[in-house]
């Protein structure tokens, strides 16, 4: 018992900065779908066509499977890494420790951008890794939080931390 409290508190020490789901606008194509299933029920049921609550109930069922899409996957930014997770398990998906980010973008469309969402995409040094986090809210935020943070996980960086540099420690 004692060591599993261990495990799980060495686990949760990280201190998280950020946290978040994609957002609801993510999920804008599956809202559409399911409003035009559910105008195609509405119809049936005005002109009195059969089957008509199958239609009410597919266009409820798209919306369902938005709501579980959008906590599938769970973002995280802690003071040393940043993580992707599934929401319903808690198992680490992806992450890259804020040491190794090389670079930081953030891909937008034209209606991710009227919406103000996009993917945030953290690109390790050794070009191996990407993460992705699509249908952040307000992305360009989160990127210059990752870089600060980046820059301050980089070597030559850490003296800054403990204060302004002097003249003489150049």
């Amino acid at each position: 018992m004692m060591s599993a409290q261990a495990v799980g508190s060495a686990e949760q020490g990280a201190r998280v900065l950020w946290e978040g789901y994609p957002s609801w606008a993510q999920f804008t194509w599956l809202y559409l779908l399911a409003a035009l299933t559910a105008l195609r029920g509405a119809l049936f049921f005005r002109f009195g066509l059969s089957g008509w609550e199958w239609w009410i109930v597919g266009g409820a069922l798209l919306i369902v499977c938005a709501a579980i899409l959008r906590r599938w996957a769970r973002y995280e930014l802690t003071i040393e890494r940043v993580t992707m997770t599934n929401g319903y398990t808690g198992r680490e998906i992806q992450s890259v420790p804020l040491s190794d980010v090389g670079k930081v973008s953030v891909r937008q469309g034209m209606v991710a951008g009227f919406f103000d969402i996009g993917t945030l995409a953290v690109q390790s040094k050794r070009a191996d890794r990407l993460l992705m986090l699509r249908g952040i809210a307000d992305p360009d935020h989160l990127k210059t939080r990752i870089e600060a943070l980046a820059w301050k996980h980089q070597p030559g960086n850490q003296a800054s931390e403990s204060g302004p540099v002097q003249s003489g420690d150049l």
